[in-house]
């Protein structure tokens, strides 16, 4: 029941991280049918294309063997290692390209499911690989069911298929086996070429089949619910409230760094309650005024205040500031185009220090 229940709740289709850290762990679709497949494709090859050859070399050898059985003495061990040697060389020459063909099939047809790779993972021991329950639910599962069926399915071809040609062919059987054994390996030739055309074309529906239904299968293994694809996204992307602390955290640092700047200062530019600007202008130091800090509201206001502590001159102009507040950045100089009015109010700042001094 709770395995029904976490299968209903998996309703998110897999997220690119987890398909790509399954495919890092080994855990591919893989299609048995189609390495199946590409076996007896194999094994068609070799008999419509090299199996004449051999069958007519291992017949002449065999009829030779037969007519003439005293060309091969028997009567020491030596003969018998000899005549063993014979007999495995002429069967060897005519399974070699069989093996050849198999060996390039079995690789074809897991470098066209999927590109070949070394997971250590998949060799590593596992007890869930030993577990009497998962293995009872591999037997027994969705999974388990489809490759029983299969299987049964293939075994009631695969009689069909034998009754079907041994009740079309057996009179060239019957006619072949009163022939010499070349002419008999050469009809046994010409079946097995019926019967595999058959069993090709029935095992590329199966395997066409099944490579469909493996890919949607391991995709249905891989979905997600949504407390996964929400905690996959804290993790790859950081919870969203440790995130929100920490550029809380990042504000209130600027801001302090702010406030420690603004006695340097050489003026402030406000309206009168929401917006504040502090610039520093020394000829010796840069080009244009410096933004040292701004602030809105209660930032804002705190600017003006230490304005005030330590006798910055503040000026209050309300377009001025508030169009300075979304244009400026601090510790960036001002745009060119507020050049002409802040240096009027620097003009202003200068003067009267001026006549401070001059009074003093």
């Amino acid at each position: 029941m709770a395995d029904a229940v976490d299968k209903d709740s998996k309703t998110e289709e897999a997220t690119e991280k987890k398909i790509r850290d399954t495919i890092e762990q080994g855990k591919l679709p893989h299609s048995k049918e189609t390495a199946l497949l590409t076996s007896f494709i194999a094994i068609l090859v070799f008999t419509v294309f090299y199996a004449k050859d051999a069958v007519i070399d291992l017949g002449m050898f065999l009829s030779m063997f037969l007519e003439k059985p005293e060309a091969w003495p028997m009567d020491t061990e030596t003969d018998v290692i000899a005549l063993y040697k014979v007999v495995l060389l002429e069967v060897g020459r005519a399974v070699l390209s069989l093996l050849v063909l198999l060996t390039v099939a079995g690789v074809g047809a897991s470098v066209f499911q999927n590109m070949p790779q070394f997971v250590g993972e998949r060799i590593r021991p596992q007890l869930s690989r030993i577990s009497v329950v998962q293995g009872w639910k591999r037997l027994f599962g969705v999974q388990g069911w489809v490759e029983f069926l299969k299987s049964l399915g293939k075994v009631g071809f695969a009689i069909t298929v034998l009754v079907f040609t041994l009740s079309e062919d057996h009179r060239k059987l019957l006619a072949g086996m009163v022939t010499n054994p070349v002419a008999f390996g050469l009809v046994i030739r010409g079946i097995a070429v019926d019967i595999l055309v058959a069993i090709v074309f029935v095992m590329g529906l199966i395997a066409s089949v099944d490579l469909v239904w493996s890919r949607f299968h391991w995709k249905q293994d891989l979905r997600m619910s949504k407390q996964e694809v929400k905690d996959e996204f804290k993790q790859s992307e950081g919870d969203p409230i440790v995130k929100s602390r920490l550029r809380s955290l990042a504000r209130d640092r600027a801001r302090k760094r702010m406030m420690t700047a603004v006695p340097r200062a050489t003026l402030i530019i406000a309206n009168p309650t929401h917006f504040s600007i502090a610039l520093r202008y020394v000829r010796d130091e840069n080009s244009a005024p410096v933004v040292l800090a701004k602030g809105q509201d209660l930032v804002a206001l705190k600017i003006r205040e230490i304005a005030r502590e330590h006798n910055i001159p503040v000026f209050e102009d309300v377009a001025l500031a508030r169009s300075m507040y979304k244009q400026v950045s601090v510790d960036n100089v001002i745009p060119s185009h507020f050049y002409q009015a802040v240096a009027e109010l620097v003009r202003i700042v200068y003067s009267k220090k001026a006549e401070r001094r001059q009074i003093s």
